[in-house]
């Protein structure tokens, strides 16, 4: 019984890291952007001077937001998305963003 049980488990684990994230957005959402950032947010890419809303619409909600001081008047804001794999955390993705708007990724 244990074994089936374990077993089970597994498979269930090994399909959840194939399936990516259902659709974050809906066309009428995203059509006042530019065709090149619509384009990039149904292919889940990113780019440096995208929006917060638009990284959201591509990525989906980060795991973890942190406030920082603005800057000359500026908001800043780190956000932290964390890749999943069936042994844990694989890979880490920081986005800093400079008065609203996508400044680097580390």
């Amino acid at each position: 019984m244990k074994k089936a049980l374990f077993a089970v488990l597994v498979c269930l684990c090994i399909a959840q890291v194939g399936c990516t994230k259902s659709v974050r957005y809906t066309e009428d959402e995203i059509k006042g952007y530019p065709s090149s950032i619509q384009e990039q947010i149904r292919k889940g890419t990113i780019d440096l001077g995208m929006t917060k809303d638009q990284i959201r619409y591509a990525w989906g909600s980060p795991d973890f937001i942190k406030l920082l001081e603005p800057f000359e008047g500026k908001s800043r804001a780190e956000w932290l998305y964390t890749e999943q794999g069936t042994l844990g955390v694989i890979g880490t993705k920081i986005l800093f963003f400079y008065d609203g708007k996508l400044l680097y990724i580390k």
